[in-house]
């Protein structure tokens, strides 16, 4: 038996740091195809299959998916919902035949995902559903899942249980895309070290750096921008760049001075200390390139230019962690014994202990945790966020050569002992780890694709109409 909650590193998390990285919030499928649909909504557009609207489509079954159906009203939906985030994003695309080709394969897809998850028996986690419509409350100003409830609900009836639907068949389908994905990509121990070998690497040291990451935003979408708003904005860029590289700037003044008439405010400033590695790579790249004091020259991007300046670094080769060498008596609670009898059990087992009883000669006969009580329920060496939360706070708050009262996990009922205390470092690990995860994002993509591939070659699909 595991005791483990550890944390997942075979998908990427960036994290937010101001300007630099957004959450985003996904809450329908189909916006994985935007990008292919802009891209393919400017090539010859085959006139010979008709658009679907709300205008004239009658509810009907536009595609069979093995035993299921996708009906007109369906694709309509999400051809709207499609074009709605385009637009949002400021590259409006038209209701095209290629379009509807699109968002109708992205909907077969979804269903074949959404009827192997029923086989499967993949249950929602309702504590990840209950954080994602936290997150949501949270980016519309609101205080509360139950706040996002009544906005939704007095707009239109019925909308929050359809978000919330929405969101747990997103989350049981990225639960099945791990699962498959993780299956597929295989990274061996060479893998990781030629990667560590490489110029890439290096985002990974320990070094920590202290930017001043400042963007001028454009007026306008880039792609309507004129020669000259364009010239405008560069000449900002330039002018805040000559600022920055004055020693000791004042770097909240350079961007007052910088601004001048420019009509949008600029936006950023000193960002703190932070290591390369929680930012995304073309940053990263970018910051531990420059030599303390340095700015790079303009970077130009989709929302903006953007100016970074290394002001200061804190180099290290090493990263300590602290660790307690652990052991502990486990009584489960199952259907062979109630919460009861364990409790029950658990307190005569602390009582022989506060009467001199050793600890390891109990863990041996009478732990219910295979993995340890042949070892004394010796659990070596164990870090922060390796254990489940109430094991991990009793750890902490247990002092050296001392045992614990008995406490409940979900696992059933513990007494631990913590027989030492130490910093260890883990650089070495802690890189070899990143390394994983950055090849794992690398051949990740082809390896959803493939998958994909053959969960519809081996479906039953007609497409009507």
């Amino acid at each position: 038996m595991r005791f483990f909650s550890l944390r997942q590193t075979s998908q990427a998390v960036v994290l937010s740091m101001g300007l630099m990285t957004a959450l985003t919030l996904s809450v329908s499928a189909q916006a994985a195809t935007v990008n292919a649909a802009k891209a393919q909504a400017t090539t010859t557009q085959k006139n010979s299959v008709a658009r679907l609207t709300p205008a004239n489509s009658t509810d009907g079954i536009i595609a069979l998916v093995n035993e299921n159906a996708i009906l007109k009203s369906d694709l309509v939906a999400a051809i709207a919902q499609t074009q709605a985030r385009a637009k949002a994003a400021g590259e409006p695309i038209a209701n095209s035949a290629q379009l509807q080709s699109e968002v109708l394969n992205a909907l077969i897809l979804r269903e074949l995902q959404l009827s192997l998850i029923k086989r499967v028996g993949l249950n929602p986690d309702e504590a990840a559903i209950n954080k994602r419509l936290e997150q949501i409350a949270k980016a519309e100003g609101l205080s509360s899942i139950a706040a996002l409830q009544q906005r939704l609900d007095s707009a239109q009836s019925g909308s929050y249980a359809t978000l919330r639907a929405q969101l747990i068949e997103d989350t049981a389908i990225q639960a099945l895309q791990q699962r498959q994905i993780t299956n597929r990509v295989r990274i061996s121990e060479q893998d990781i070290d030629a990667f560590l070998a490489s110029p890439e690497a290096k985002r990974l040291n320990q070094s920590e750096y202290q930017t001043v990451h400042v963007r001028v935003p454009y007026i306008d979408d880039y792609s309507r921008l004129s020669e000259a708003q364009r010239n405008d904005a560069l000449k900002v860029a330039q002018n805040l760049r000559t600022r920055l590289l004055v020693p000791n700037v004042d770097v909240a003044e350079a961007i007052v001075a910088s601004q001048g008439n420019y009509p949008i405010p600029l936006q950023g400033g000193d960002m703190g200390f932070h290591k390369a590695a929680a930012l995304p790579t073309e940053l990263s790249s970018e910051i531990t390139k420059l030599e303390v004091g340095a700015v790079s020259a303009p970077l130009i991007t989709p929302e903006g230019i953007d100016i970074i300046k290394l002001a200061n670094k804190k180099a290290s080769d090493t990263m300590l962690v602290p660790q307690w060498n652990t052991s502990h008596i486990l009584v489960k609670v199952d259907e062979l014994q109630t919460d009861a009898l364990a409790e029950q059990k658990i307190n005569d087992l602390y009582s022989q202990l506060r009467n001199g009883a050793d600890f390891a000669s109990l863990a041996s006969t009478y732990s219910d945790d295979p993995g340890s009580a042949g070892r004394g329920g010796d659990l070596d060496w164990v870090g922060e966020d390796q254990m489940i939360g109430p094991f991990e706070t009793m750890m902490k708050n247990t002092a050296v050569g001392d045992y614990s009262a008995p406490f409940k996990t979900q696992f059933g009922w513990h007494i631990l002992k913590v027989e030492g205390k130490r910093q260890q470092d883990v650089s070495d690990e802690y890189r070899r780890t990143m390394a994983r995860q950055a090849l794992y994002q690398r051949l990740a993509p082809q390896a959803k694709e493939d998958w994909l591939q053959e969960l519809r070659a081996g479906a039953y699909i007609q497409v009507l109409g």
